[in-house]
C-alpha cells in the first residue's frame, strides 16, 4: 500500500524578514565558539574502551547494527530482541572507535524511565563521560533547547509548561471569552483539535485561512485556536504540543540556531520511531540536517541518523503517531540501510508462534518473523468463560495454582484489559480472593487535585504571568476570593493589558473589588512574593513547599476536613514533599524550575510503580527490548488502588502484587506470566474499529503487543457476556483466535454455559461467531464431540433441542425468581434468578440432578409451569 507523505508545511514565521547569522559554508569545526563538551575537528577515541569487547555477546544482526557508519539506519527490533541491548552498544562502540565525542550524540527515547535506563548502560560501558551526552525524551530535549533560545520567540526563558488539563482550562477561558457554546463545543472537543493541528505543524494563522469557508465547529476552533496561542504567550506558556512544534519553527526561522545544533550533534539516534508523529519527524530531519526535499544545508555532512522501531508494535495512532514514519523509512532516505532483529531473548517459542500468527494478516508492516533458541515452553492457555465475573475466577484461581505448583509470585504476573473499566470485575474478585494487586492507570499522581493546587502554587511562584495557575489556586484554600472577585481582577488585567498576576499585585487599584477582597488579595501577593523571593535567595523546592503548604492554610484546610478522602490528600501531599526532597538530593543546584519542569515531563509510562523483587536485566546479558516493572524509576504510588492484602509470604518476604493495566500502558514492560483478558469481537477488538482497515490492523497490532509482553506462561481469555452500562450484553469470541495455530493453545474450556446451549441449537457447534469460528472438533482433537458422546448426545445423529431460528418475542416466557419450569432436556427446574433485557434475557435455573444452567430464554425449549 503506498502513502503519500504531504508536503512540510511552512516555517511559521516569514523567513524573508531575517537576517542569515549562520557562516555559508562549513569550517570543518564540531561546535559553535564557546560551546561545552565539543571538540573541534575529529574526536579521539574514548581511552580504556575495546571496541571488540563490545561486540562480545551479540548475534550477528545486533553486530551489524552497532558497527554500521555512513548512512543512515533503520533497525527493525521485534519485541524482546535486544534494542536497548544495540542501541546502549552502539553509542559506546561510537565512543571507543572515535567516530564520535560524547557531546555530539543525541540519543531520543519517548519516556524518561526508557532514557535513564539507557543513561546508565551507557555509563556502565562508558563511564562518567556518558553525562556529556543527550539522552532525553522528546519534550525534554526541545524544552532544553528552549531554555536557551526562548527569548527569540517572545518567551521567558522561566516559561511554564501547561499539560493537558491546564490547556482545557485555558481553552474554557478563551472560549468563553469568545462568547463560544462549550455545550455544543465542548472545551475538550477543541483542544483535542488544536492538539491534532500542532502535531500537523499547522499553526493558528495557516488553519483560519484554511477554515475560511469551514463548517461551525472548524471556525469555533479557529477563533479559539488564535486566541488560546495569544494567552499562552500572554503567560509565558507553551503546551505539550508547542515543545515540538516550537522547536521545529526555532530551528527552521533562525539559521544560526540550527548550525549550532547541526554541528553540535553528530549522531542522532531515536528509539520506538514507529510512534513518532509528523511533527517529531519533521523535528528529527532538522535536527540532523535533512530538509524535506533531502538538501543537506550549510555545506557540511548530515549527522548520522539511527532510528529503532516496529511497525507491529504501533499502536498510538489515537495520540498521532503515523506509522508511515517507519514504513516508508527508505523513501525519506533513500540511501539508508536496514538491519532486523528477529532473534527473541524474551518468550518462548509458543508465544512468539501466537504473536507471528496474530500480526500476519496485517497489510502495513515491515516483514519479520520472530524466533527463539529458548525452546517452545507451556502452550498459550485459553479460556471461555461464562461472564466477566467467571472470568476474574479463573484469572485468581490460576495465580493461586501457579504458584503452589511453580513458584510464581503475585509480582510476576500481569493482567491486560482493551479498557479501564474491565478492572471493576477483576479487582472485586481478588479482594475476595485475597490476591494483592494494583491497578496501573487510574488517578495518576500528579494529577490529583491536591497535586495539581500545590503545583499551580509553585508554578505562579516561578511565571508570575501563569495566568491559568494562578487563577487555579486565586481561592485555594478558600480566603474569600469568589467568582465575582476573579472576574474582576481578569477584567482589569485585560483593560491594562497585563496578566493576571501583574493585575493582582495592583489588587490596590481594582474598584471593583470589595475591602475584604483585597484584604485577601493582598494577603494571596504577599505570600507568593515571599515565595518568589526564596526562590530567589537559592532555596529548594521542598523549601518552598513547606513553606506554602503552611502560610497558605491549604494543609491547614485539609487537616481539620471532616470529609476521610483529605486525610489520604494529606498524605498525598507528604508524598509531593518526599519527591521535592529526593530531588534537592540528587541535584543539589536544581532550581524550582527544574523541579517543575521535571514534574511537567513526567510521561504516563514513567508513573508505573516499582515492582517488588523482579530482577532487572543487566547490561551483559541480552536482554529483550522491553523493562520489567522493577525498571520504573518513579514518583510515588500514584495509581490507586491496591488490596489490602500485604502479598508477604513465608517468612515474610515480599512477593509483590499482581499488576491490571490496560495494554496501551504495559507498552515496553515484560512480565514472566501474563493475562490478557476480554478477547470478544466487540471489546478486543474495540467496536470502533469495526467500520475501518486501518482501525482493525491497530487492533491487531495493540494485541500483538500484549502477547508478546510475556516471558513464560501466557493467557487468552473471553467472557461469553459481559455486563456494559448495567446490562448483559452478549459477544461472539474476538477474530484474533481464528488467526493463532491450533497447536499452540490449550484450550481449558471451550464453550461456556450460554454457550454450551447455542451449540445444542446448532447441532453441536461451538457458539462463537456462528458463520467463521472454528468447530472444537477441529481445535483440540475432538474433545467437544467425546464430551457429548459421554453426554449421550451423539452430534448429528442425536436429539437436536430447538431450532437454529429464535422464538419470536411473543413467545418467550417471561420468567421471575421462583417461577417453575420444564426443559425438553433438564426436565422440571426452579428460576434462580434472570439477567439481562428483552431478547437477551438469561435465566439461571436449577435442574435438581442436572445443576444450575444458565438459558437464553429466546432459543431454549422452556415452558413456564
Amino acid at each position: 500500500m503506498e502513502h503519500t507523505r504531504p508536503a512540510p508545511p511552512p516555517a511559521l514565521i516569514d523567513l524573508t524578514r531575517l537576517p542569515s547569522l549562520a557562516p555559508a559554508t562549513w569550517d570543518g569545526n564540531y561546535a559553535l565558539p564557546g560551546e561545552p563538551n565539543q571538540v573541534p575537528g575529529r574526536p579521539q577515541a574514548a581511552s580504556g574502551l575495546d571496541p571488540d569487547a563490545l561486540l562480545d555477546g551479540l548475534n550477528a544482526e545486533q553486530k551489524a547494527a552497532v558497527v554500521h557508519t555512513g548512512t543512515p539506519l533503520l533497525i527493525v527490533a521485534g519485541a524482546g530482541s535486544g534494542k536497548t541491548r544495540v542501541l546502549t552498544r552502539r553509542i559506546a562502540y561510537l565512543l571507543a572507535t572515535g567516530q564520535a565525542a560524547p557531546g555530539e550524540i543525541m540519543a531520543i527515547t519517548f519516556t524518561n524511565k526508557a532514557a535513564q535506563e539507557m543513561k546508565e548502560r551507557v555509563a556502565g560501558l562508558v563511564g562518567g563521560r556518558a553525562k556529556a551526552m543527550w539522552v532525553s525524551t522528546f519534550h525534554s530535549a526541545c524544552v532544553r533547547v528552549l531554555r536557551r533560545e526562548a527569548e527569540r520567540l517572545g518567551f521567558k526563558r522561566s516559561f511554564s509548561i501547561y499539560d493537558a488539563q491546564d490547556s482545557v482550562r485555558l481553552i474554557t477561558f478563551a472560549a468563553k471569552e469568545l462568547n463560544v457554546d462549550l455545550k455544543r463545543y465542548p472545551a475538550k472537543l477543541i483542544a483535542h483539535r488544536i492538539s491534532n493541528l500542532k502535531n500537523e505543524l499547522v499553526d493558528s494563522d495557516r488553519y483560519a485561512t484554511k477554515v475560511a469557508e469551514g463548517d461551525a465547529l472548524d471556525k469555533a476552533t479557529a477563533e479559539v485556536y488564535a486566541l488560546y496561542q495569544r494567552r499562552l504567550q500572554a503567560a509565558h506558556a507553551l503546551d505539550f504540543d508547542d515543545l515540538i512544534m516550537q522547536t521545529v519553527n526555532l530551528l527552521q526561522v533562525f539559521p544560526d540556531v540550527a548550525e549550532h545544533y547541526h554541528r553540535r550533534f553528530r549522531h542522532v539516534l531515536v528509539d520506538e520511531y514507529q510512534d513518532t508523529n509528523h511533527a517529531q519527524y519533521v523535528l528529527i530531519r532538522e535536527l540532523t540536517g535533512v530538509k524535506a526535499d533531502g538538501r543537506r544545508p550549510g555545506g557540511y555532512p548530515p549527522a548520522q541518523l539511527t532510528v529503532v522501531g516496529d511497525s507491529d508494535q504501533a499502536i498510538y495512532a489515537f495520540r498521532g503517531a503515523t506509522i508511515r514514519n517507519i514504513t516508508e523509512f527508505g523513501t525519506d532516505y533513500p540511501d539508508a540501510a536496514t538491519i532486523l532483529l528477529e532473534q527473541n531473548y524474551r518468550s518462548t517459542q509458543n508465544i512468539l508462534s501466537a504473536a507471528n500468527a496474530l500480526i500476519a494478516p496485517n497489510h502495513v508492516k515491515r516483514p519479520k518473523r520472530l524466533w527463539t533458541a529458548e525452546g517452545d515452553g507451556p502452550k498459550v492457555v485459553a479460556y471461555t468463560a461464562d461472564h466477566e465475573h467467571d472470568e476474574a475466577s479463573f484469572i485468581a484461581q490460576e495465580i493461586d495454582a501457579l504458584g503452589d505448583e511453580f513458584g510464581v509470585r503475585p509480582g510476576d504476573v500481569a493482567v491486560f484489559y482493551r479498557t479501564n473499566a474491565q478492572s471493576r470485575a477483576l479487582e472485586e474478585v481478588f479482594v475476595r480472593s485475597g490476591i494483592p494487586y494494583r491497578v496501573v492507570g487510574g488517578t495518576r499522581f500528579y494529577e490529583r487535585r491536591e497535586i495539581r493546587d500545590a503545583i499551580a502554587y509553585l508554578r505562579a511562584v516561578d511565571n508570575l504571568d501563569d495566568t491559568v495557575s494562578l487563577r487555579r489556586i486565586f481561592n485555594v484554600p478558600k480566603r474569600g476570593l469568589g467568582a465575582q472577585a476573579e472576574a474582576a481582577v481578569q477584567l482589569f488585567a485585560a483593560t491594562q493589558g497585563i496578566s493576571f498576576g501583574a493585575a493582582l499585585a495592583r489588587h490596590a487599584e481594582i474598584d471593583a473589588l470589595t475591602p475584604r477582597a483585597k484584604r485577601s488579595a493582598a494577603e494571596l501577593d504577599h505570600l507568593i512574593s515571599e515565595l518568589a523571593e526564596m526562590s530567589r535567595d537559592g532555596a529548594g523546592p521542598a523549601q518552598i513547599l513547606d513553606y506554602l503548604l503552611e502560610n497558605s492554610g491549604y494543609l491547614a484546610e485539609l487537616q481539620t476536613s471532616r470529609d476521610p478522602q483529605d486525610a489520604s490528600r494529606v498524605e498525598n501531599l507528604a508524598e509531593l514533599y518526599a519527591v521535592a526532597s529526593e530531588f534537592e538530593q540528587t541535584q543539589p543546584d536544581g532550581s524550582l524550575a527544574d523541579f517543575l519542569e521535571r514534574v511537567s515531563l513526567v510521561a504516563d509510562s514513567d508513573q508505573l510503580p516499582p515492582q517488588t523483587g523482579t530482577p532487572q536485566e543487566p547490561e551483559g546479558t541480552a536482554s529483550g527490548n522491553g523493562s520489567s516493572a522493577a525498571d520504573a524509576v518513579l514518583p510515588p504510588p500514584a495509581d490507586g488502588p491496591v488490596a489490602a492484602s500485604p502479598g508477604a509470604g513465608r517468612g515474610g518476604a515480599d512477593l509483590g502484587q499482581v499488576t491490571l493495566m490496560t495494554v496501551h500502558t504495559a507498552k515496553g514492560l515484560e512480565f514472566p506470566v501474563v493475562f490478557v483478558t476480554g478477547l470478544e469481537d466487540g471489546t478486543f477488538p474495540h467496536h470502533r474499529s469495526a467500520g475501518s482497515p486501518q482501525e482493525l490492523e491497530e487492533e491487531r497490532r495493540l494485541a500483538y503487543v500484549a502477547l508478546t509482553r510475556a516471558r513464560q506462561r501466557l493467557y487468552l481469555s473471553w467472557a461469553e457476556a459481559r455486563t456494559v452500562f448495567g446490562r448483559s450484553e452478549y459477544y461472539p469470541a474476538s477474530r484474533f483466535f481464528d488467526d493463532i495455530p491450533t497447536d499452540v493453545l490449550e484450550w481449558r474450556r471451550e464453550v461456556g454455559e450460554s454457550g454450551a446451549l447455542q451449540g445444542e441449537i446448532w447441532g453441536g457447534a461451538p457458539p462463537r461467531s456462528a458463520n467463521r469460528f472454528r468447530s472444537g472438533a477441529r481445535r483440540s482433537g475432538g474433545r467437544r464431540a467425546q464430551a457429548a458422546g459421554e453426554a449421550g448426545e451423539s452430534g448429528a445423529g442425536g436429539p437436536v433441542f430447538g431450532s437454529a431460528t429464535p422464538r419470536p418475542a411473543a413467545d418467550v416466557p417471561h420468567l421471575e425468581p421462583g417461577d417453575m419450569v420444564t426443559h425438553d432436556s433438564y426436565g422440571l427446574g426452579h428460576v434462580i434468578a434472570v439477567e439481562g433485557t428483552a431478547g437477551n434475557q438469561v435465566a439461571r435455573i436449577d435442574f435438581r440432578d442436572e445443576g444450575t444452567k444458565r438459558i437464553l430464554l429466546r432459543f431454549a425449549p422452556v415452558t413456564k409451569l
